[in-house]
């Protein structure tokens, strides 16, 4: 079986999800899903301090890529020491996680692997889309040598996907959304999430589904005052994100939009489910469901995925 290093969050839960956990042989500091994963050594760092406001972290973000530098390290002498054959990392976007080019940078002092034997194979993903994660899947299962068992997970997410808007399209409600990848400075939520809250039942009112995630002004977010606010920021749990909501809500703006006059501004957990394009963009979409069709969908992810914010 080969040996695998699994680079990103979503790449780790789409091996596993194809049955190939027990060869992950590393793993990204940020893979943790399947909890069984963490027993496994890590190879990347972040550059930066990922502790602080969501102000604070994009300064520094902004900072080293102004330098023209990763924000990102891989451990190549670790990569050395398990040898991996396979790969898997992403090109979707070098502020999210470790990059193509950061692995191969540091494959570059070991060209050939270890021992002479060859290069190992790096599988690259850049979804924008649902269709793209779906594809996504079946690209890691042909490379693993199990392109039936893709077919076969990607066909039971869809079908589960099929069963929330089947029902979805029956709803004559169709509220207004606008979903927060980030808090300070504000960004909408692009690629696949406009897609996820068009298949729950609600109408996204900015950003474009496939598209990357838009910065939005406060005015912008006044002037479209959609009837759902729904926070999900890029790597913050639900205890993270609860506490950068209390900047929103010294805004002036912040009041006046129907969304907080109504109590309909949620928070998720958005590192676990939204912004990992992988198998569990399926409870991403259920928890949509859930929160803007609370009458038609319990899906029980309220407290751990989703809660109520006060506004």
């Amino acid at each position: 079986m080969p040996r695998i290093v699994t680079m990103i969050a979503s790449a780790t839960e789409i091996v596993c999800a194809l049955g190939f956990e027990r060869d992950i042989v590393a793993r990204s500091h940020e893979c943790d899903y399947p909890p069984s994963v963490k027993r496994l050594p890590v190879c990347t760092a972040p550059k930066f301090d990922i502790h602080g406001s969501s102000l604070e972290i994009d300064r520094r973000v902004k900072s080293l890529l102004e330098q023209a530098s990763s924000i990102y390290q891989v451990d190549a002498e670790m990569l050395e020491q398990v040898h991996p054959e396979v790969i898997v990392t992403q090109s979707h976007c070098e502020v999210c996680a470790v990059s193509d080019k950061d692995v191969e940078h540091a494959l570059h002092s070991v060209p050939r692997g270890v021992d002479g034997s060859p290069a190992p194979r790096i599988i690259s993903l850049a979804p924008n889309n649902l269709a793209e994660v779906w594809q996504s899947i079946r690209n890691v299962a042909d490379v693993l040598g199990v392109s039936s068992r893709g077919a076969e997970v990607v066909h039971a997410l869809r079908a589960r996907v099929k069963a929330i808007t089947d029902r979805a399209l029956i709803i004559s409600e169709r509220p207004t959304v606008a979903c927060l990848e980030w808090l300070n400075p504000l960004m909408a939520a692009g690629n696949w999430v406009p897609e996820l809250v068009e298949l729950a039942g609600g109408r996204n009112v900015v950003g474009a589904a496939g598209k990357h995630s838009p910065w939005l002004t406060w005015e912008q977010l006044g002037d479209l005052d959609p009837m759902f606010v729904i926070a999900l920021p890029c790597g913050f749990d639900l205890h993270t994100t609860r506490m950068e909501m209390e900047n929103l809500r010294a805004h002036p703006i912040w009041r006046n939009l129907q969304a907080v006059r109504n109590g309909r501004v949620f928070i998720t957990d958005g590192n676990q489910f939204f912004n990992r394009p992988g198998p569990r963009l399926v409870e991403s979409l259920e928890i949509f469901a859930e929160i803007l069709h609370p009458d038609k969908f319990v899906f029980g992810h309220e407290g751990t995925g989703w809660e109520r914010y006060p506004g």
